[in-house]
């Protein structure tokens, strides 16, 4: 066979390559007859070339080509000739020429397709991902693939020349609970005990600057054992990084640094660095999220004060109790139907929202909706607002979190249906500052609003007991055209401190020791002031691949109840593998309860 190996790939044929005898090998992308003269268009993940038989072929040539068909492999000898002017293809790397075919092996064939490998986007997503390895032979799936691992590779070259080591943590470790489910593993050599795989190397990457090493990196599969719901996966890649002895400026830097190398030696693309800041307050306040699509400029506007001098007696009771009236111009929408407004006001509601109020400017002043009760300030109306006719203008009002989500979701709906943001651009935002602490209703007390290990702002240090809901954490969240990418914060390193954070959330130091005792230990032994991010890989890739999903950007995952049509995981396993583990299963019932009955 070694007269069959390839000499050159399916996308590097130009007319340097004129009257040379190549070897291509690949699967049939088309096969065409043109009576006599027959095109195979050959493709491998390089590209396309196109083949030639021509009617003077040798008998054997034309034999091996009535047989073959879509995707069969093959081997291909022939000498590379210029395409006639009229046949050259611009929109082919290889358009210039094609390859007269003198030997055609088949080196394996194709059973009837489930979808055809080019026209995979309009096959159903199950059977795209049951044939998985169909899916990833179209040039679609070859780019993203290719986009990640060009992403994966700048990301590790900028950290390298940034004197990070890049250190791997244990993927079996203690199960430390909090947030997502973990997922367990049985351990058969200690009957009864688990070992968890972790949903972020947090624990140990922390442990690793007590270590000294104080600049790390790694880019490790996380584990959640999640509900399965959207564009969830129980494992996902993260770019996890943690530095010492430095401020969340130095992290900034360091990440825009990152992001500027990443995009422009993997897509050509320059961002904007430094990226803006927004406090949490400043975000939700303006654009009704913590994650703003900042692609184009709808901003909410505090409306309270000129809502109650209206007669909409609504408003004036939300604010009487403590609400707020958050306001919305969107220029230009003021053609929309009712019908559209209405599942604008369904979007508010989804996000919590009693209704959405609206009125349209007109050359006339205030049309529609609410606006028979804002008669006799409709012109102080237009001016608060910036109005002018052939504006829509919708309102919510709430308590102030729910009216700035409710409106920050009827804005993000705005952009999608009205196509104000550019496809084609990204724009990237710090948002700081979060409350470190949340209040729980159902449980009647404080949570850690992100981790138990997060540094308050130095300025609330002295007063975090007296008003938990006040304090602002040192937390940051990194927001690319209304996606989260990545979560980070300084960290707690005194003993003291932490504990001062555990008691405020109800946190006994018996029920840390039992949980975190080993960073806890860790920590008794000089630990540094260190902090840190951790981007999502999936996520970033999906972006910049213009996807929606991040199941489009990895080769192989789960669908979204968690299960992977490919190899029909999960399943039951083997009863003896189970006995080994010292573990039987408890079929569950219909309700989804564990039956009495133990399954063997």
């Amino acid at each position: 066979m070694e007269h069959l190996k390839r000499t050159v790939t399916c996308g590097e044929l130009t007319e340097k390559h004129l009257d040379q005898e190549v070897v291509l090998n690949g699967w049939v992308h088309r096969n065409r007859d043109h009576g006599g003269v027959h095109f195979v268009d050959l493709r491998d993940r390089y590209g396309l070339t196109q083949i030639v038989i021509d009617e003077d072929a040798d008998a054997p040539v034309r034999e091996a080509t009535e047989q073959l068909k879509f995707e069969y492999c093959i081997a291909v000898r022939g000498s590379v000739r210029a395409r006639p002017e009229s046949m050259i293809n611009p929109e082919m790397a290889t358009g210039k020429v094609e390859v007269a075919a003198s030997e055609i092996t088949i080196l394996s064939r194709c059973a009837t397709l489930p979808f055809m490998v080019d026209e995979r986007s309009d096959a159903r997503e199950d059977l795209r991902l049951k044939y998985r390895y169909l899916d990833l032979r179209s040039f679609a799936m070859q780019r993203k693939i290719r986009l990640r691992h060009e992403l994966m590779f700048r990301v590790r070259e900028y950290l390298h020349s940034h004197e990070f080591y890049e250190i791997e943590t244990p993927t079996m470790i203690r199960s430390t609970p909090e947030g997502a489910r973990d997922f367990l593993v049985p351990s058969r050599l200690h009957p009864g005990k688990f070992y968890a795989m972790p949903q972020s190397p947090q624990l140990f990457k922390q442990i690793l600057m007590v270590s000294g090493f104080d600049r790390y990196f790694q880019l490790p599969h996380c584990f959640r054992d999640e509900d399965a719901r959207g564009d969830r996966q129980p494992e996902h890649t993260q770019i996890d990084i943690e530095m010492s002895f430095v401020s969340r400026d130095d992290v900034f830097e360091l990440i825009e640094g990152l992001f500027h190398h990443v995009f422009q030696h993997t897509l050509g693309y320059e961002l904007e660095v430094p990226f803006q800041r927004y406090s949490y307050d400043e975000a939700m306040n303006r654009f009704g999220s913590d994650k703003p699509d900042l692609r184009f400029d709808l901003e909410l506007t505090e409306f309270s004060e000129t809502a109650v001098a209206g007669e909409f007696k609504v408003f004036q009771d939300t604010v009487a109790n403590g609400g707020v009236i958050k306001a919305l111009r969107v220029p230009g929408a003021g053609q929309l139907s009712r019908k559209q407004i209405d599942t604008l006001e369904q979007q508010a509601k989804v996000y919590g929202a009693k209704g959405l109020a609206w009125m349209k400017v007109t050359d006339a002043g205030l049309e529609g909706g609410v606006s028979r009760f804002y008669a006799e300030i409709a012109d102080r109306i237009i001016t608060v607002l910036g109005a002018s006719p052939g504006d829509l203008l919708v309102f919510v009002g709430d308590s102030w979190k729910t009216a700035c989500t409710a409106l920050g979701a009827v804005r993000s709906k705005l952009g999608r249906d009205l196509g104000l943001a550019d496809p084609t651009a990204f724009r990237f935002c710090w948002i700081i500052d979060f409350p470190l602490f949340e209040w729980d209703d159902e449980e009647q007390k404080w949570e850690a609003a992100h981790h138990l290990f997060s540094m308050p702002r130095e300025e609330y240090l002295d007063t975090l007991e007296q008003d938990p809901g006040a304090v602002k954490g040192d937390l940051y969240d990194l927001v690319c055209n209304g996606y989260e990418l990545a979560s980070g914060s300084i960290r707690i390193h005194d003993p003291e401190l932490q504990r001062r954070i555990f008691a405020i959330v109800g946190f006994s130091l018996e029920e840390a020791e039992r949980r975190f005792g080993f960073l806890l230990e860790a920590f008794r032994y000089g630990p540094p002031p260190h902090g840190g991010i951790a981007p999502g890989l999936d996520r970033l890739v999906m972006l910049m691949a213009g996807e929606t999903t991040i199941r489009e950007v990895i080769a192989f995952p789960k669908n979204t109840v968690g299960v992977s049509p490919m190899d029909d995981s999960p399943t039951e396993v083997d009863p003896k593998q189970l006995e080994e583990l010292h573990l039987r299963v408890i079929a569950p019932t219909e309700n989804g309860a564990a039956a009495e009955t133990l399954k063997e």
